[in-house]
Parts: C-alpha cells; structure tokens; sequence
C-alpha cells in the first residue's frame, strides 16, 4: 500500500528532480536473418527489424503521456552483427551498417547497437571483418553504435584484439575529426559485455535472449540527489549507513518506475519484458549529474580523496534497493561517471581535481568503465593499447563489467575542450602519460590468461 508520503514523492521525482526512463531497447535477435547472400540479408534485416519496431515509439509516447513520465529514447539492439555478417568482407559488413542505420531511421529510434563481436578468446574471420569496418561504419551512418568485447574473467584478455580496437579508434577518430572525433563516442571496448543492456553505445542481443524482448534503463542520479538533500537537511549528523539507506530506498522507487513502464511497453508489443537496468545515467544538465551525488555526500569535487569510497556506497546501495523493487534486473546496474555527459563530472575534470587514473581507479567499483573521456589527439596506439588493457584487467580480475569510450581529439591537445552535441555534451581534454618510449608489452599480442578463481585476495 502507498502512503500519502511516496505519493508525494514520486510527484516530487517526476516534476522537480529529472526523473525519467532513460532508455526503452528492443532487442531483435537477427539471426534467422543470416545467408551467403549480402542483398537478402540486408533486405531479411530490414524487413525484420522495421517489422517488430514499427510501433515502438507511438507505444513508448503512448505510455509515456498515459503516465506522466518520459521516456527519452527509444532504442534497438540486435545479434551481434560479426555472426549475422560472418560469410561478408570488411564492404560487406560497412554495407549492413547502412540497413542497420536505414532501418533505425525508418524506425523513428535514436540509436541501433549490436555492430558487434565478441571476441575475448580468438578473432574469427567475421570478428575482423567488423573491427576493420568499424571506424567507417560508423562514420557513414548516424544511429549505428558498436561494441567489441576483449576480455572475460573465463577467457583473459585478447591483446590482439585490444591493439586491433586501437587501431580502430584512432581511424575513427581521423575520419571525424571535422567533429572532434565523434564516431569514437559509438564504440565501446568491453571486458566481461553483459548481453541485455538497454544503454548505447554496448548494447547488443546476447545469444540467450529470446527472439525479442523489452529492456529499461531508468535514470535518477537528480532523484537520488535531492534525497541525500532532504535527508542531510533533516537530520544534519546522518551518519554514511544512514545516507545509504537514504539511497538504497530511492532506488528502489525509481526501479519500479522503470519496471512499471517496461512491462507496459512488452505488453502493447506482445513480446516478453527482460531487464530494469539499475545504471545511474547523467545528462550534462544542471540537477541531473552523477557527480553533484558525491558534493551531497560531503566530498569537495568528484575525483577528491573518499570518491572512490563514496561511489562503491553509491554503487551498492542503488543495487540493494534495484534489487528489492525488480526480479529482473540486468545490463550494467551500476552508476555511469563519463566525463563529457555529466556536467558535475567535466567541470572536475576540467580544473584538474578528477585524473584519468582516478577516473580508472573508480571504475573498480562502479559497473561501468572510462566512458567518454577526451584525450590528446596526438595519443599514440600503443598508449591507447595500454589503457584499454589496463581496464579490461579491472574487469576480469573482479568479474565484473568493465567498458573503455575514449576519444582521442584530432588536432587538439590537453585542456582544450572537444564538443560532441546533444546528450553527448561536451568534456576538457584529460591529459595522458606519453613516456615518449616503445610500449612492446601491448606489441607482443596473445591473450594474457584468465585469472585463478579460488585463491582471492
């Protein structure tokens, strides 16, 4: 039963405090789409995925006004584009982007992600095809996101695969650079990819899914804010267990919303709901950033001593309450800190407080990873190679979700600004430790073994 108090607060979530549903993904397994021939199947991808998503966005503008709530985009996920394409060449594959980004058009959807290889353990002949055609992939379509997935707790990290992204990311970068290397901020490099992620730029249909299913991600870092607020200013001496509770209650609010909607979407479908993703998402709006949670909590800035600390209390307390409010929780469920879509977390990055080491040192403890960080244009491969190496490390060590969006900013230098438009927003650029010598670590190639299981430390 409701109380007159969480009435109030849900009103108050929804009008004062940017309460919304970040993210409606309808994931469109494609494989019985594949063939020898590249016309039937982009013509059989089309077909299929303007078939199923023909009504997703009246449906989610529907349900939205029905509840007062918005839903801010409206998105899809498809098989992992390595394996439907698997028979085609580097062409082929930048061919089947452009059906992807015809039929995400047509579609009336902000983005489509699934141009996608998951290759941890070894490269197969359509794995390097679509590493090779992503940096035009994605600069000749506007919706199509990518992902690649190098590392898992099982399989070690695929260091021919992390210099490969490399590559990529620089080529993408020049091929945007009239854009300050926009096409990097729809790729990322993942350790352990969860395979129900409503959130661009990783989402992708795992091979489990069902033929199509609804995923939500919820945002609420404003809501959770403002109930840090509240709590603080009635009761000044909260201690930290005490504000976790606060957020922990928060969460699970905000999670019902998202089930609520997503329930209500897969029904008008009629396909099956999947998952809440519990991920704090920012915007680079005043009120609604990850980063303002942490000056709520007491720190100075972002990236100051204690962040780490407080965004492990974060990160915990939104899963507990996530957790109680829906049996279906997946994707990422942790809290987003990408530098240039949190304006809290640029203007920290900006004046220097927040590093790209402590952005990495943070990421040990939130689902995510280095998400949209601007770095020199002039970074060299090997730099790239190994910070990537570096994350995916953090994720397989931990068994957890790791990711790395970085863009290297054609032609400009650290401190100067990169600007991507939109939600992307805009971010300073981080400086990176060139030591101005041969990395032959990240040259040699192979995978670096999976860990021991037993014997944690």
């Amino acid at each position: 039963m409701f109380t007159e108090q969480d009435i109030l607060y849900s009103y108050e979530m929804l009008n004062n405090e940017h309460l919304d549903v970040r993210a409606v993904t309808l994931g469109i397994n494609l494989f019985d789409c594949a063939g020898d021939s590249l016309e039937k199947v982009k013509a059989n991808i089309y077909a299929k995925i303007t078939g199923l998503a023909k009504n997703l966005v009246p449906i989610c503008d529907s349900i939205g006004e029905k509840y007062g709530i918005k839903i801010v985009n409206k998105r899809i996920s498809v098989s992992p584009i390595s394996s439907i394409g698997a028979p085609f060449d580097k062409d082929g594959m930048i061919e089947i982007a452009k059906t992807l980004d015809r039929a995400a058009k047509d579609s009336g959807v902000d983005f489509v992600g699934g141009f996608t290889a998951l290759v941890e353990k070894g490269i197969s002949r359509g794995d390097l095809a679509l590493i090779e055609a992503i940096p035009e992939a994605l600069t000749v379509t506007d919706r199509v996101c990518s992902s690649v997935n190098v590392a898992s707790t099982r399989a070690g990290i695929n260091m021919d695969a992390v210099l490969l992204m490399s590559k990529a990311i620089k080529k993408a970068a020049a091929l945007t650079a009239d854009k300050d290397g926009l096409a990097c901020a729809k790729l990322c490099i993942f350790a352990n990819i969860p395979q129900d992620i409503p959130f661009m730029a990783g989402a992708y249909l795992g091979i489990g899914e069902a033929d199509a299913v609804i995923n939500v991600g919820v945002s609420g870092p404003g809501v959770v804010k403002k109930a840090i607020d509240r709590g603080i200013k009635d009761n000044p001496d909260l201690n930290l267990g005490e504000i976790a509770e606060i957020i922990k209650r928060t969460a699970c609010r905000v999670t019902r919303v998202g089930e609520v909607i997503g329930r209500e979407v897969a029904r008008e479908i009629g396909i099956p709901f999947g998952v809440v993703d519990l991920s704090l998402a920012p915007t680079p709006t005043v009120g609604d950033s990850v980063g303002e949670i942490f000056q709520s909590l007491g720190l100075f800035s972002i990236g100051a001593p204690g962040s780490t600390a407080a965004l492990a209390m974060l990160n915990d307390a939104v899963k507990k309450g996530g957790s109680f409010a829906s049996s279906h929780v997946g994707g990422l469920s942790g809290a987003f800190i990408p530098v240039s879509e949190d304006l809290n977390i640029a203007e920290a990055a900006r004046s220097g407080i927040l590093t790209i080491e402590k952005l990495e040192a943070m990421t040990s403890v939130c689902s995510v990873g280095l998400d949209m960080v601007a770095i020199p244009g002039d970074t060299s491969v090997e730099t790239l190679a190994g910070i990537i190496a570096d994350e995916m490390a953090i994720g397989m060590i931990n068994k957890k979700t790791t990711a790395v969006r970085i863009i290297p900013v054609p032609g400009k230098k650290a401190g100067e600004n990169a600007h991507f438009g939109g939600l992307l927003g805009f971010a300073t650029i981080m400086p990176v430790k060139e030591t101005g010598q041969a990395n032959t670590f990240v040259l040699r190639g192979g995978r670096i073994p999976a860990p021991v299981q037993s014997l944690v430390n």
